[in-house]
């Protein structure tokens, strides 16, 4: 019962545009994003593609999407047969590309999961990284438990994302009650995480709840101090926060192209793993996010443990669980209405990436 007042109090809260991990663009040092020309990737060695043409949202400057960065740079999506344009895309042109299959993948983190329950045509195929919020509080503060945050107020980009879903769930564990109703905690949307710091500063707020790298550079910067990292609090430690999400249109139309994108994907996560510093060098001169500070660029590359092909090899990390943690994690505190499990099922395929080899 208490599951169903909570979904239908958030009902509406939910009803608002999701874009997933990173929707703000970002810059390691600043906080202002970096946005690219769309371009074509270079052509194979016999000057075709076997999948030809396709677009591949994968200009928001967000470190988060090292991955697609990575892929381009190197020609591991032109060696699997694709032409990509990275292109610019909001959640409605992501949905549309999604359900028709113009868009064939795009990364996401569990913030997705409502939408998709409300009907988004796409499975989770893969893992992409951990970690990628943190909570920030004033270099003076008291706080640094989720029990000391009971009556204070919290910043996020959205109510409804992930921010805000990774506080609730963090506030819940310890008994904290993140329904608006209760009143024990009061949410507040900021536009900008830079906008965010400045509340937080002035005493608007008393936590921020921050994509990367805002809450690292202003702890660097003596501005803030983190209480909760994404990638090392044990609630959270140790899982996927973020997926791959496959249009089901190319799922079942063209299952051998949606192999050769995981393929990838996968060739670029194992090759950032191996070389981080080069990674953020490739980001930094090819302007997919305005990196000032690269030594934190690099710290947060590597926070993101992103899997080598030997952690899949020895099944390092499962996707199906991280995807069934977070489903029940957001079911307990009212984000989805339907059982974690079947929903999980639903949503999870695990594609042979050897079709068309």
């Amino acid at each position: 019962m208490k599951n169903k007042i909570r979904a239908a109090a958030l009902a509406a809260i939910l009803g608002i545009t999701l874009i997933g991990c990173g929707n703000t663009q970002s810059t390691v040092g600043t906080g202002n994003g970096a946005d690219t020309e769309n371009v074509s990737e270079t052509e194979s060695a016999d000057g075709e593609y076997k999948y030809g043409k396709i677009d591949i949202p994968g200009k928001d400057g967000s470190l988060c999407g090292a991955p697609i960065y990575i892929a381009y740079e190197k020609g591991f999506f032109a060696e699997e047969g694709f032409d990509v344009s990275l292109i610019s895309a909001d959640f409605e042109t992501r949905k549309i590309g999604l359900n028709n299959g113009t868009i064939p993948i795009v990364n996401g983190d569990f913030q997705f999961f409502p939408s998709i329950e409300e009907g988004i045509k796409v499975k989770v195929a893969d893992g992409l990284h951990n970690g990628c919020i943190k909570f920030v509080v004033r270099p003076d503060s008291d706080i640094s438990t989720p029990e000391d945050l009971k009556g204070k107020k919290i910043g996020v980009d959205e109510i409804g994302g992930t921010p805000h879903q990774v506080a609730s769930v963090w506030l819940e564990k310890a008994g904290i009650s993140a329904l608006p109703g209760d009143g024990e905690v009061t949410f507040l949307p900021f536009s900008d995480g830079n906008l965010e710091l400045e509340a937080l500063k002035s005493g608007d707020i008393d936590v921020a709840a921050l994509w990367d790298p805002f809450g690292s550079v202003a702890e660097k910067e003596g501005r803030g101090k983190i209480i909760f990292d994404l990638s090392t609090d044990p609630t959270f430690a140790g899982k996927y926060c973020c997926f791959l999400y496959v249009s089901n249109k190319v799922l079942e139309e063209k299952p051998e192209e949606a192999a050769a994108l995981l393929r990838a994907y996968r060739k670029a996560q194992d090759w950032i793993a191996k070389n981080p510093e080069e990674t953020v060098d490739i980001i930094a001169s090819k302007g997919y996010s305005s990196i000032e500070d690269k030594e934190l660029a690099l710290e947060l590359i590597k926070s993101y443990e992103y899997p080598t092909e030997e952690d899949r090899a020895a099944n390092k990390q499962s996707v199906y669980d991280d995807v069934s943690y977070f489903a029940t994690e957001l079911h307990n505190i009212g984000y989805l209405k339907g059982e974690p499990d079947v929903f999980s099922k639903d949503i999870y395929t695990e594609i042979d990436v050897t079709l068309g080899q």
